[in-house]
């Protein structure tokens, strides 16, 4: 049956005209558009999913793109970023070899770790357009699946194609992709490769074995179901029997079974050994396995790849599909499977591999009781844990289970595992995990241990009661050491610090700061620092917190966002902006979106509303990225509040329905009270007196007012709530808590002017109320100058001094607008009205909503710079600004001027120019 069409047929190509033309055409876009999109080819194993891929790939790489190619594979889908890395070294390399050597340390790396592949790729998409194609998406690695359903989106904007395949799935990696794809606004297509058709199938026969095939070869090729890949092997199948004279049986064994019987046993032995590394493997590993020097395997290797079963491209060798080498693999009888694993896992240790690369064949063959099992998944999951908290908490967890219940090192493992759990966000596996190990009657000193690393959990559960009573129990029963000591009694401080008695949380921390530079233990100074900076925030004592967070951030940089937020309570702004200038170097602070809570609360109390809702609206996503949610509900309270401030209502009660969502989540009292606070001003707003006091009596019965540090500067709407609804008592105690918080900070110009302002209210005293406004002059606060203008200007205006009335009512809605607060400089302008000044100057200006007029300053900064070859990156250096930031403004400039690409936005702003 040999035929004379050659070689095999392997494009697997025939019969796909209509899906090359899909790609075709989204190639021609790219390149013609600059924009992004993404391509995700679905089918079955055979079905021709590579063949289309690498049809793709050539023809981009013909018309000139930059191109990098990977391939995920099914045993080593957990080295963190495996499946991306071979892509993202393309022709050209996208990447150096070095470019994640920076990416460790105590904190999550991952929103740094995207923001530099984003920076890499955009800066070479500059150039000329990118593709990146990576095969077998369903078994990559949880990195490279967390960077590609942030990439593509991010970098839209570029012209960058993303070619993936995968297998069918509605849960599957490649659906997640795709739908983050989708969510984010950036073209994606489906691509669903069906059978082929019979007359495919027919070209797929007359290629191999020539024209003319009879009709009992067409029957046999029925049981390939239109399957490329099987009908080609059931092909080689038939030219191998056809030219030995064999009898041809049905199916895929033709192709390859029939094939491994033909072979000799030393040759099936080293296929057997290479089927267990992998899909891609070593010479040298396999030879290992197989217990014989490599030289000794090379008649072997050459039978192998005769057969058509391995490629070899001299690095590495590799089954020519993964179908191949399933049917290898399924030979083997499980309980050699499972030791031939673990075999390997120690050779590829004792050959100098890291441990996450013999992670795969630990978790398949390591038993219960395995001690180096144990210690390699424990060295792996710390490697990791920076780029990958979740795959580094399961491989602990796993660790954990292999330990047998009377070992004394399962307390130990049992640790490491809550602390990896609790770093993934999975506080309450870490919480159930404890609890387990605690039921094994741990010794005194285990004990204090396995509290201690709960304390996290259940600090990020906001189970402040819980943390105290499980501290003080751990101190009690004694037995620790004194590290673990210092840090139980650091976070019996810091679960304290919730609570009303915060003299006594004040000591426990100054006991525990001294208990920790005693012991000499990092975690519980910084803990300790934390602790005291919280519980002064509080009790108002700023200058106090501020001394404290500025000594934590010398211990750990990754804490500076705490020092410019507390600078920021003590007016000190341009600390606070040298501190984020600081911060804005490539190798900064790790912790991103604390970051740019800190930013957005800096650039609020400036009055720069857009740009604070920008970095507001950044940082909520990058939470959202890793599932970390620390700030997200009053993120929303705030950007209620400046939607309100800008008049936009629907805007402030979307901002208010997702932070008692987000409430739901992290119930803890200071988010209670801003969602109160929140809805108390909504209500106010929609003339509800009664139920406005209703919540801010909430507030108030939570605690002091003025304790939750957001509200300190909304006092004046609390106070005018409370004169509303006639309650005096409210008004009286809240204005005393504003004087108290000024005397607690002598020399914030802004705690003085509240102070006085408050008082001014309270007593409609314009006296009071001009000593605010003289006040807050020597305040960065511009908004809360105004608010404290427009209240001088209404006790002006009823105390009949209209002249005088008219000039600050013209002052506070001029300070109003300039800061954006357009809704607020209606509601003065409306005042302003009474006093017969009302004509005077032009009203409001809104901004319109689509076109280049409706873009903010800082949108328009960005989009010039884009339009003159900026990447992000380099955008951001100049605005010394967030990357992260960039591209929210980007992306809503985007939206704002109906463009999809960076070249049509340079097209736009060049003919802004020539206009």
């Amino acid at each position: 049956m040999a035929g004379s069409g050659g070689e095999l047929s392997r494009s697997g190509l025939r019969g796909r005209e209509a899906e090359l033309g899909q790609l075709a055409e989204l190639i021609a876009s790219v390149t013609r558009t600059g924009s992004g999109a993404l391509v995700l080819v679905q089918g079955e194993a055979g079905i021709g999913k590579t063949a289309l891929l690498t049809e793709a790939v050539t023809r981009a790489g013909a018309a000139g793109w930059s191109v990098g190619t990977g391939k995920a594979d099914e045993l080593h889908h957990i080295v963190p970023l495996s499946s991306l890395a071979a892509s993202l070294h393309g022709d050209p390399p996208l990447l150096s070899g070095d470019a994640f050597a920076d990416l460790a340390g105590g904190h999550d790396q991952r929103i740094r770790l995207v923001e530099r592949l984003a920076g890499a790729i955009e800066a070479a998409a500059a150039d000329r357009p990118v593709l990146i194609a990576l095969d077998d998406v369903q078994w990559a690695d949880p990195l490279s699946r967390f960077v590609l359903k942030q990439l593509p989106t991010r970098l839209r904007t570029s012209p960058v194609l993303w070619v993936l395949t995968g297998r069918l799935g509605p849960a599957d990696p490649p659906e997640e992709i795709l739908v983050a794809a989708t969510q984010g606004e950036l073209p994606s297509l489906t691509v669903p490769l069906s059978p082929l058709s019979g007359e495919a199938i027919g070209q797929l026969a007359d290629d191999a074995l020539g024209e003319g095939v009879d009709e009992r070869v067409r029957d046999l090729l029925d049981g390939a179901g239109g399957n490329p890949f099987l009908a080609v092997e059931m092909l080689a199948g038939l030219r191998t029997a056809g030219a030995s004279g064999e009898p041809v049986p049905p199916g895929l064994v033709v192709g390859v079974r029939g094939r491994l019987r033909s072979l000799r046993p030393g040759t099936l032995r080293f296929l057997r050994m290479g089927a267990v590394l992998g899909r891609r493997f070593r010479f040298h590993d396999a030879a290992a396995l197989c217990g014989r020097p490599p030289a000794a395997l090379v008649a072997e290797l050459e039978e192998a790849v005769r057969a058509g079963l391995l490629d070899d491209d001299g690095d590495q060798l590799a089954f020519r599909h993964d179908l191949l080498r399933q049917a290898v693999y399924v030979d083997i009888p499980p309980s050699a499977r499972k030791a031939l694993h673990r075999e390997a896992a120690t050779h590829l240790v004792l050959a100098g591999h890291q441990p996450i690369d013999a992670v795969s064949h630990v978790l398949e063959g390591a038993l219960p009781g395995d001690e180096e099992a144990v210690a390699l998944l424990g060295r792996a999951a710390a490697d990791v844990l920076p780029v990958t908290p979740g795959l580094a908490a399961d491989l602990m967890t796993r660790a954990l289970e292999l330990v047998p219940p009377a070992r004394p090192s399962r307390f130990e493992v049992g640790e490491r595992a809550i602390v990896f759990l609790t770093r993934a966000g999975r506080d309450r596996e870490a919480l159930r995990t404890g609890d387990r190990l605690l039921a094994g009657r741990p010794s005194p000193a285990e004990f204090g241990r396995l509290q201690t690393a709960l304390g996290g959990t259940l600090w990020n559960m906001d189970l402040a009661d819980e943390l105290l009573r499980r501290t003080e129990t751990a101190l009690a029963l004694g037995g620790a050491d004194p590290g673990t000591e210092a840090r139980l009694t650091a976070l019996r401080a810091l679960a304290l610090s919730r609570g009303h008695d915060l003299a006594a949380a004040r000591e426990a921390g100054e006991n525990a700061l001294r208990a920790a530079l005693a012991a000499g233990d990092r975690e519980a100074h910084v803990l300790a620092l934390s602790g005291l900076g919280e519980i002064a925030l509080n009790a108002g004592e700023n200058a106090v917190a501020l001394r404290h967070f500025t000594a934590l951030s010398a211990v750990d940089p990754a804490f500076l966002p705490e020092e410019v937020v507390a600078r920021t309570h003590m007016d000190d702004f341009a600390s606070g902006e040298r501190l984020l200038l600081r911060a804005a170097d490539p190798g900064g602070v790790p912790r991103q979106a604390m970051l740019l809570w800190a930013q957005g609360h800096r650039l609020l109390g400036l009055g720069r509303l857009d740009d604070a809702e920008a970095d507001l609206v950044t940082m909520e996503r990058l939470e959202d990225d890793v599932q970390v949610p620390v700030q997200q509900v009053n993120a929303r309270v705030i950007r209620s509040r400046i939607a309100l401030l800008r008049g936009d209502r629907e805007a402030a009660r979307r901002h208010l329905t997702a932070a008692r969502e987000r409430l739901a989540a992290k119930p803890n009292p200071g988010n209670t009270a801003a969602v109160r606070f929140l809805e108390a001003v909504h209500a106010d707003a929609d003339g509800d007196v009664r139920l406005a006091l209703d919540r801010l009596r909430q507030v108030q019965e939570a605690g002091p007012f003025m304790r939750w540090r957001l509200l300190r500067t909304w006092v004046d709407r609390a106070i005018r709530i409370a004169l509303r609804g006639a309650d005096h008592g409210l008004a009286e105690d809240l204005a005393a808590q504003a004087a108290a918080h000024a005397e607690r900070n002598p020399g914030v110009a802004g705690a003085a002017g509240v102070a006085a302002q408050a008082a001014g209210l309270l007593k409609n005293d314009p006296a009071l109320l001009e000593r605010s406004v003289d006040l807050l002059g020597a305040s960065p606060r511009p908004l809360v100058r105004a608010a404290a203008r427009a209240d001088l200007g209404r006790a002006l205006l009823a105390a009949g001094r209209t002249p005088a009335a008219a000039a600050v009512l013209t002052r506070a809605r001029a300070e109003f607008a300039e800061s954006g607060a357009h809704g607020a400089a209606a509601r003065v302008r409306r005042d302003l009205a009474r006093t017969g000044a009302g004509g005077r100057g032009a009203g409001v200006r809104q901004r319109p909503v689509h076109g280049w007029e409706a873009l903010t300053v800082s949108e328009k900064k960005v989009a010039r710079l884009i339009a003159e070859g900026h990447t992000n990156r380099s955008a951001a250096d100049l605005l010394v600004v967030s990357p992260h930031t960039v591209n929210t403004h980007l992306t809503s400039a985007f939206r704002k001027l109906a463009v999809n690409s960076r070249v049509q936005l340079a097209h736009l702003v060049i003919g802004l120019r020539d206009t």
